[in-house]
């Protein structure tokens, strides 16, 4: 079967479709990502990339075609709807010269933010007779709305019926939440909506030294002795990294627990600012690392933190790194409100309070702190075993290939 993946965010940005086109390629699947110069999160291209002109490379048996775009750049909401419309622009317009010999059997959208990159898609379809599944990792316009980017209710009216017409159009959508299904639902009406979540890659569950062997890059540590509490991922408004400012200055007085923030975004820059201003000595930020070096370092930590701003679309929301923090073992403090937390306490892998609740986050952690090793022994180990469940890549893979089959109208499986 041959799959055209259209993502705006690709590898050497770290997102889990990287992962999913390997692990699809292995399947035997023929496998196309279209995409744009990679630029997340820090806004400006990575080393050997540049905007303009178009490139093609072979990653881990993938192809890839990117397209040029507008860079996001720092906090710059100008910037930010410039990279979004350039890539769809640049997508529909060099898309079909570089894909021109392609014929594919199913087109497939990862819908992370900006869920406007399924117009593309949406026109590869048409040119070539394909149906198209959207994968839903993120509610337009309800996250533009949380965050503060968009602000006008008319602008988000107008985006409400681009992303309903989106939905309508597309021949199956999947989503990574349960609670995504209803909002989903009410913009494209007798729509199918399936739920299908986001899998963990196995060198989160087992020791791969392998992998760090071949980054060239200062390998993150941790301090041996104490408590440590780990946030790895994006550090933008949507996180709420206010939260841990407030628990850290709280427990600045227990010198034994120390918080470690790896990852670029945003709000980085108010977030050093802030440990400076308070001087914040328990509150580290080491920067972005390789994603290859974060399963080590999360197995050392004591305990892995999860934030989400206090919003309704994030309660709705399931943040990926939930799947990779069970799958490392390590007991989970998640710092947010609805499906993730619920997630969580049903996985029994750990402790969740309300977001945005400092206090809350700061008791959370002590409670960890004074717990026996063996009970956060069982929380890690709970977690893991609920990943092995129900976010298992192999299991998750193998139902993707069956729903792009399906959609495409072939009974037959991939091998």
């Amino acid at each position: 079967m041959k799959i055209l993946i259209v993502s705006q965010h690709f590898w050497p940005e770290g997102f889990p479709i990287n992962d999913m086109a390997k692990a699809l390629a292995a399947k035997g699947l023929d496998v196309d990502v279209l995409t744009g110069k990679p630029n997340y999160p820090d806004g400006e291209y990575f080393p050997g990339y540049k905007g303009f002109g178009c490139q093609q490379e072979a990653i881990d048996g993938v192809t890839v075609y990117r397209v040029p775009l507008v860079a996001r750049g720092n906090r710059s909401a100008v910037r930010l709807v410039l990279n979004y419309l350039s890539f769809i622009a640049a997508a529909c317009i060099f898309g079909p010269w570089l894909l021109r010999r392609r014929r594919y059997d199913a087109i497939f959208v990862y819908a992370t933010s900006p869920m406007l990159q399924a117009l593309p898609a949406l026109f590869f379809g048409f040119l070539k007779r394909t149906r198209v599944t959207v994968w839903v990792q993120d509610l337009w316009p309800e996250s533009l709305a949380a965050t503060g980017y968009v602000k006008s209710p008319f602008v988000l009216r107008c985006l409400a019926k681009v992303i309903g017409f989106i939905y309508r159009h597309t021949d199956l959508l999947l989503v990574q939440s349960e609670a995504f299904r209803q909002s989903v639902q009410a913009l494209a009406p007798g729509k199918q909506v399936i739920y299908y979540p986001n899998s963990v890659d196995a060198m989160f569950s087992t020791e791969q030294p392998d992998l760090l062997s071949s980054v060239d890059a200062p390998m993150p540590t941790l301090p041996e002795r104490g408590f440590s509490v780990v946030f790895a991922g994006n550090i933008g408004a949507a996180q709420a990294v206010e939260v841990i400012v407030g628990a850290a200055e709280l427990l600045r007085h227990r010198t034994d627990i120390s918080f470690h923030v790896f990852g670029k975004g945003s709000k980085w820059d108010w977030l050093a600012e802030e440990v400076g201003k308070r001087g914040l000595n328990n509150l580290h930020l080491p920067g972005r690392f390789p994603v290859e070096t974060m399963p080590r370092l999360m197995r050392q930590a004591s305990a892995l933190l999860v934030t989400l701003a206090d919003e309704p679309i994030f309660a709705a929301t399931v943040p990926s790194k939930v799947q990779a923090y069970m799958a490392a073992g390590r007991p989970i403090i998640a710092s947010l409100n609805g499906e993730g937390a619920r997630l969580v306490t049903q996985a029994q892998a750990g402790l969740a309070v309300p977001a945005e609740d400092p206090v809350a986050l700061a008791d959370a952690v002590l409670r960890l702190a004074t717990m026996a090793p063996e009970e956060r022994e069982q929380l890690g180990s709970r977690g893991k075993m609920f990943s092995r469940q129900h976010f298992d890549r192999e299991k998750l893979i193998e139902q993707l290939i069956i729903y792009l089959s399906d959609a495409a109208g072939n009974a037959a499986k991939a091998e």
